[in-house]
């Protein structure tokens, strides 16, 4: 027995049979089904991927009508519609869970049917869900397959957000990084070697290693952003091209480059590029891999700012809020805290688009709208995470007098020693500087290993850390 529709629903059909709908929803029967079928987390795939994704129809419209296969005043609707989608302006309407068909079909025609029943308003066509005269799959989905267009979407959507948002944040970062490196640069400390006392270095020195680590982070990143460039859109269910143009995908992503402001190029190998996710496993690596050079930043500054008494507290970092309900006056490196945090996300959301990509089963993946949503989490979280860091914390870092206090106490200043009196000499006065709380430089001199100038030559810490 067909349900019957009630004033505030209207009653649409598919090959399964009819579905009440929402009377004002501009989503249809295939959305509504979604939405009962995969109630799973409340979680919906980002803005970035829904703006990519309607983009990505205006630009197929065009193309179609360019190509004589969609008439022109269809197309300007459709193009219209999803434009205000693209915009935001009916995000409402995207209400199926990310944890849904593995092909992302459900969200392919939650927008084919938003934009049709948009467009055909515009047109002054039928009441929503008639699609009269446009169709959700006979022209908005024109040329496509939820199969191409969804993987070029994640791609495209992850491209932009890169190229767009995370590496000017890198940047950024790394600029900061960089005039403290310059700042801090005659500021002589106590290097460390498993966490225990080595010989000196130049805090610039080290900033210079974490600025480094952040350039390099983004040029595994860039090179990882011409992987997905490279999108399967043209290949449709399989990856023959049936059922579209042979010039469809070129010329829709003429189009959506021009929008987006990128180089996108279709894929040679179209049975390669929509049964697997590799170029994303690539990029999510490179994320990983920039969240583990933040973890190490992080915690490094976190270290040498921690105290300020009982603590190394190398490092004032700015004091943002109180660090405690319960001890006046505690201050705490939340920056270097969140950053880790995300990064701990980014690991996990990585470990997640591993396990995806291994679930390609001949002709399709199906694991793409989890896969989208791990991969734009992880670059919006390291947008912003890089951002603050940089902003939040080191800008405002400065170079306290422990540092330097502490480098003549240090037991590894007797390293330059060694090639001249020998291993094992050397060691001798380091353990009976250890054992006296004396330094280097007066249990040596009273040892009279060396005459005084030589020892102020060799133990001169400015020295030890080159140029």
């Amino acid at each position: 027995m067909e349900p019957t529709a009630s004033p505030a629903t209207r009653t649409e059909h598919d090959a399964i049979g009819a579905f009440d709908v929402p009377a004002d929803a501009y989503y249809g029967i295939d959305t509504a089904r979604a939405a009962q079928n995969f109630p799973v987390s409340g979680l919906r795939l980002s803005r970035a991927f829904l703006r990519t994704l309607a983009l990505l129809k205006r630009s197929a419209a065009r193309a179609n009508r360019d190509l004589g296969v969609l008439d022109g005043e269809l197309a300007e609707a459709i193009v219209t519609a999803a434009g205000e989608v693209a915009d935001g302006r009916w995000d409402g309407e995207f209400i199926v869970d990310v944890f849904q068909t593995g092909s992302g079909t459900s969200t392919n025609m939650n927008a084919n049917e938003v934009i049709a029943n948009r467009a055909n308003e515009l047109l002054g066509g039928g009441p929503k869900g008639t699609y009269n005269p446009i169709h959700p799959n006979d022209h908005v989905n024109k040329g496509q397959s939820s199969n191409d267009v969804i993987p070029t979407t994640m791609q495209v959507a992850g491209l932009t957000a890169i190229q767009h948002g995370l590496l000017p944040a890198l940047y950024r970062l790394e600029s900061s990084l960089s005039a403290k490196a310059t700042a801090f640069d005659g500021v002589v400390k106590t290097g460390r070697t498993h966490l225990m006392d080595a010989t000196p270095i130049r805090l610039g020195q080290e900033f210079t290693g974490y600025a480094g680590q952040v350039e390099r982070a983004r040029r595994r990143l860039s090179l990882a952003c011409e992987s997905l460039r490279e999108v399967p859109l043209g290949g449709t269910a399989v990856g023959t091209g049936v059922n579209t143009h042979p010039e469809f995908a070129g010329r829709t992503l003429a189009y959506l480059s021009e929008s987006l402001r990128l180089q996108l190029r279709e894929t040679t190998n179209h049975f390669q590029a929509q049964s697997t996710i590799d170029a994303v496993v690539d990029a999510s690596a490179a994320l990983r891999g920039l969240a583990v050079s933040l973890v190490k930043v992080a915690n490094d500054i976190r270290l040498m700012g921690s105290g300020p008494r009982a603590g190394l507290y190398e490092l004032a970092l700015p004091a943002l809020q109180p660090g405690s309900s319960i001890m006046p006056g505690k201050v705490n490196p939340v920056i270097p805290e969140s950053v880790i945090q995300v990064a701990a996300q980014v690991v996990g959301n990585d470990a997640t688009i591993a396990m995806a990509g291994q679930w390609g089963f001949f002709e399709l993946n199906t694991m793409f709208p989890v896969a989208a949503y791990n991969l734009l989490q992880s670059i919006e979280l390291l947008t912003n995470a890089a951002t603050i860091f940089a902003t939040k914390c080191i800008d405002g870092l400065e170079a306290t007098e422990n540092g330097p206090r502490m480098v003549e106490e240090g037991l590894s200043i007797a390293t330059p020693l060694a090639p001249v009196i020998g291993y094992d000499r050397t060691a001798e006065l380091a353990n009976e500087a250890f054992r006296t709380r004396r330094s280097i430089r007066e249990v040596a001199r009273a040892s009279g290993v060396l005459p005084e100038a030589d020892l102020d030559r060799l133990l001169d810490a400015r020295r030890m850390t080159g140029r």
